[in-house]
């Protein structure tokens, strides 16, 4: 059972919130560094940065790939070039009617992607079935894998290079939801402060 359905109405919000933070403060600090240093390294190497999801983790996939761009906007030059594939609806609704819906990421990965680049999957099951075939994808073309996971972390836990895990009950889609988003913020926060403090030495 979530645990959410164990909060009282009375105490909703409040425990609501409770709950986040102590998701929060359980989260693995040290490859939440390691995927933001990753990023940087490739960044500076000029290679990409690609996101996708499903659902609500398709907006922080494209939310995510703002933030990345603008943080890293250093002398009005983006060191970090990031890109939803989540966002080109009329290219994902092409692949899916022509080759089904679980090669909407892979199909779109094989025409842009080079080797060096980074792939990150945000998922709360992490089981999507077009998410794991962008994995595979991935690993034939040399592309680094980073998943941001929920859950039990599901298929991809085992897939991907870099994982960051919100561990909750199956079916907890907000508080996962949320922490992703949160887990944008922070990494893009910190990656524009390393850049900031680089350029200024």
């Amino acid at each position: 059972m979530s645990n959410l359905h164990k909060i009282k109405t009375d105490d909703f919000f409040k425990e609501y919130s409770r709950y986040l933070s102590k998701l929060l403060s359980n989260l693995d600090f040290k490859a939440i560094k390691n995927v933001a240093h990753l990023i940087l390294r490739q960044a500076k190497k000029g290679k990409s940065v690609y996101l996708m999801g499903n659902g609500g983790s398709a907006s922080t996939a494209s939310h995510f790939a703002t933030d990345l761009m603008h943080c890293s906007l250093i002398n009005h030059r983006p060191i970090i070039r990031a890109i939803s594939l989540s966002d080109n609806i009329s290219l994902i609704t092409a692949i899916g009617n022509d080759k089904g819906y679980e090669y909407v990421f892979s199909h779109q990965l094989e025409r842009v992607a080079d080797k060096g680049d980074i792939l990150m999957a945000i998922s709360a099951s992490g089981n999507s079935k077009n998410l794991i075939e962008a994995f595979k994808t991935a690993r034939k073309m040399g592309v680094t894998t980073v998943a941001l996971l929920g859950f039990d972390g599901g298929k991809m836990t085992k897939m991907a290079d870099h994982v960051i895990h919100v561990r909750t009950p199956k079916g907890e889609y907000g508080p996962v939801e949320d922490t992703h988003l949160f887990l944008d913020h922070m990494l893009s926060f910190y990656m524009g402060l390393v850049l900031n403090s680089e350029t200024s030495k």
